[in-house]
């Protein structure tokens, strides 16, 4: 096992030179084996061990292990210790999560300041399996089942630094080549209780769904360690492929990104080419699949909206155009959003394939939420205004003529309006496009509609929302009460 890891490590280009790696070090048994292994080699190295104080006492008696062996091995030791559940809380992730983000943030400063040249990790054939059977529950395509690799950059981003490398060499060994080497060795190592239950899922395929598969084929990890390398090589193929084919859909125009869908279904996989182009924007599965099924319908609705972490999209006539959150003019905010149940899905707003259902009645003073604005509703005499002019995103109506309820819908073609200080009709269309509104900012808008008013006129809108009110409801000398709605930001 020795010859076979010293040749990963000439592979990596270790042996050219004496700067020293860092070792991610847990004090489990596969971390305790390279870590053995490393120091057999005689090439320079450090311990990095995080403790994530889960475990109590056990996770007190992983540190000291580790340590002492580092100060046997002759090597420094560095130690983090990481509030690990409130850091999940706060940022709504598994504990599994909040534990990779700190720990690889934290290798990642390590290193850059340190000057570590790589960090290794201790993952293993097993662990490569384990990771293709979640990816392929999660459903991330050829890449999650091309496994891990086993070099590449760290997975952590956050100020655009240098990459840092992430090594993984023991990636071509067997759990059970690994108990054996430490087992021969007499090397120490600690059994973390957790590994044993069936909690995380990572236990559950490692003790449930593994030994079925085995006892089916005995090399079941070899077997599918062959086929991870095929499907590594289809994912190259299918990359190929796919940078062959985009360019002839896909354009950019300012902050966006747009795909013509006449071009994008004349490509003879579109279908796989949408997949790959929503993925690269961290679409999820639920938005794939609802697109995919939409243009196969032949219908495209316009002003559909999509949400990833970092981007919206928008059908329109004709292209899906994709903007990255916070690029210019984008409108909508994520507390709204979730407040108003958007963001459930990936998909903002309800299922329909019209948006036309999408409203809010108003029945009183409070905060309500639509097409993902929120905004606050509120009563008082016209004498507690100090001043008609309000803020932006604020705006004031006659008492009397705005009666609750009243609705806030989305903007519908047809719909107009009398602006205030103008005594003629113009079309809401119209006034987005004198205000320069793109087709994010038009789906984004909401209308306060009067529908107590009786006639042919019982959709009047009396206002866009945090823009302009209708002339008809503008607060006079006769005023003696207003209605006050003020468009609320993350900040509020």
């Amino acid at each position: 096992m020795y010859h076979e890891f010293s040749n990963t490590l000439g592979g990596f280009g270790l042996w050219h030179d004496a700067e020293p790696v860092l070792l991610a070090v847990s004090g489990g048994i596969d971390s305790m084996c390279m870590a053995d292994l490393f120091r057999r080699t005689g090439l320079p190295f450090a311990v990095a061990h995080c403790n994530f104080h889960l475990r109590g006492a056990e996770s007190d008696a992983d540190e000291a292990m580790v340590e002492g062996w580092a100060t046997d091995a002759g090597a420094a030791f560095f130690k983090a210790d990481f509030d690990t559940v409130p850091f999940a809380r706060e940022n709504g992730v598994s504990i599994e999560m909040a534990a990779r983000e700190l720990r690889y943030r934290w290798f990642v400063e390590l290193c850059r300041t340190r000057g570590y040249r790589a960090l290794c990790v201790a993952h293993n054939a097993n662990d490569n399996a384990e990771t293709l059977f979640l990816n392929l529950v999660r459903g991330t395509g050829l890449r999650g089942l091309s496994g891990m690799s086993a070099e590449s950059a760290v997975p952590y981003s956050d100020d655009g630094g240098a990459e840092v490398r992430l090594l993984r060499p023991l990636l071509s060994f067997t759990r059970t080549q690994i108990e054996g080497y430490v087992r021969r060795h007499s090397i120490p190592f600690r059994e973390d209780s957790t590994n044993a239950g069936t909690d995380y899922r990572r236990n559950r395929i490692r003790h449930l769904v593994f030994p079925v598969f085995e006892q089916m084929n005995p090399s079941f990890i070899r077997t599918v360690s062959d086929e991870i390398r095929w499907f590594s090589q289809a994912e190259a193929v299918a990359d190929t492929y796919y940078e062959s084919v985009i360019s002839a859909a896909e354009c950019r125009d300012g902050d966006d990104v747009i795909l013509s869908l006449d071009a994008l279904k004349s490509i003879e996989h579109w279908e796989y080419v949408l997949y790959r182009f929503l993925d690269s924007f961290g679409f999820n599965r639920e938005a794939v699949v609802s697109l995919s099924e939409l243009l196969k319908s032949g219908r495209t609705v316009p002003g559909k909206r999509f949400e990833s972490r970092d981007h919206v999209l928008l059908t329109a006539s004709g292209r899906l155009i994709v903007r990255k959150k916070g690029a210019s003019d984008f409108i909508g905010h994520k507390a709204a959003l979730r407040g108003s149940g958007a963001l459930s899905g990936n998909v903002a707003g309800p299922d329909p394939e019209t948006r036309e259902d999408i409203f809010t009645v108003v029945r009183g003073e409070g905060t309500y939420h639509c097409n993902g604005t929120a905004f606050s509703v509120s009563v008082k005499p016209v004498s507690g205004l100090k001043s008609l002019r309000q803020p932006s995103g604020t705006i004031v109506f006659d008492a009397a003529r705005l009666e609750f309820p009243f609705v806030c819908r989305v903007w519908r073609e047809g719909d107009w309006f009398i602006p205030f200080g103008m005594k003629g009709r113009k079309k809401v269309s119209d006034f987005f496009t004198d205000l320069k509104y793109d087709v994010f900012r038009k789906a984004m808008s909401v209308m306060v509609v009067d529908t107590a008013s009786s006639g042919q006129d019982e959709n009047r809108i009396a206002a866009v929302l945090g823009e302009r009110i209708d002339d008809r409801y503008r607060v006079s000398s006769g005023t003696s009460s207003v209605v006050v709605i003020r468009s609320l930001t993350e900040k509020d």
